[in-house]
């Protein structure tokens, strides 16, 4: 008598096995996106990091500079002109917000839990930070510096870093007192700021001065001065905290940094006026806004090499990548 069932059985075993090897298949990993700010057009342009290739224009509003995006992915915050900073819905690609600031920001700063965006407001001299759970302005600190460009939150977001462009200091703003507890002495026009992974070291570019300044956050002084390019202005840190990438906006280069030396290892040519960078998550390419080019540079951070440049709106000035 023949088995009926066998054909069922054979059936059953062979998809049994196939969900198996599906399932210890490696999920499909989407490419990231970075999104540049376009100060002339207004536009935030959408790129995809495995083409290399603009996929969308986003509009938000006058000069969009800062850019900062949300955690999980879900929104960007974006300084505009005069007095805001725009919410934009990744998914719907629209403003779903305009919160009031200071006047004319500029650089806008995620903290590490993703509660806050502090954002430095130039004209009004002072920094605006944003509860992102709300969408409202949660509160204001004047600056005793003048024209603040950039306010950085340390990794345990206790303290925001900021920039004073004409006193050539840097600013402590104690998070939970509201106010500025402390300055720190540093080169000509300060203006990007990153930290190391474990929030001992920042680093200030110092546009004027040509360098980037070395602070002991636990001291709260500057202890070393690394020779940069030409106008030297915004800083990118690589995930795993080796090194870091200067844009040089007077020479078009990118400088290479070796944290463990303080010294640069590598100069990379990009385009006019680069800016804003920000690196993909594994760190193996960093993009760079080239304001006077109106492109966005693709570089290999492996190899130390420009991949290519990739044509976005007017004026780009700000980077990230999510």
């Amino acid at each position: 008598m023949k088995n009926s069932c066998a054909p069922v059985l054979f059936c059953q075993t062979l998809g049994f096995f196939a969900l198996l090897v599906l399932a210890a298949m490696p999920a499909t990993v989407l490419a990231a996106s970075a999104y540049a700010t376009n100060e002339k057009s207004g536009t935030v342009s959408v790129i995809d990091t495995e083409t290399d290739k603009v996929v969308a224009e986003i509009q938000v509003g006058k000069l969009p500079r800062g850019i900062a995006v949300a955690r999980d992915g879900a929104r960007l915050y974006v300084s505009t002109q005069p007095k805001f900073l725009s919410v934009v819905d990744i998914a719907k690609r629209a403003v779903i917000a305009n919160i009031v600031t200071g006047e004319s920001p500029e650089a806008a700063y995620l903290s590490s839990d993703g509660r806050w965006v502090a954002v430095a407001d130039e004209e009004s001299n002072d920094v605006s930070v944003v509860d992102t759970t709300t969408l409202t302005k949660a509160f204001t600190v004047k600056t005793k510096g003048k024209n603040p460009e950039h306010a950085a939150f340390t990794p345990d977001g206790r303290f925001i870093y900021v920039g004073a462009e004409d006193d050539e200091i840097i600013e402590i703003i104690d998070v939970a007192a509201r106010k500025v507890v402390n300055t720190i002495k540093v080169g000509k026009r300060p203006r990007g700021i990153v930290f190391t992974p474990d929030g001992k070291r920042a680093y200030i570019a110092c546009e004027i001065a040509n360098e980037v300044h070395v602070v002991d956050t636990a001291a709260q002084k500057s202890i070393g001065v690394i020779p940069a390019g030409v106008r030297a202005n915004n800083l990118a840190r690589h995930p795993s905290g080796a090194r870091l990438f200067v844009s040089n906006g007077g020479d078009g280069t990118v400088s290479v940094i070796d944290t463990a030396t303080n010294k640069i290892t590598a100069t990379i040519a990009v385009g006019k006026r680069p800016w804003g960078m920000a690196l993909t998550p594994d760190g193996k390419k960093l993009y760079v806004a080239n304001g006077r080019s109106d492109t966005v540079s693709v570089i290999d951070t492996e190899k130390n090499v420009k991949l290519t440049d990739i044509a976005v709106g007017s004026f780009p000035w700000g980077v990230v990548i999510q």
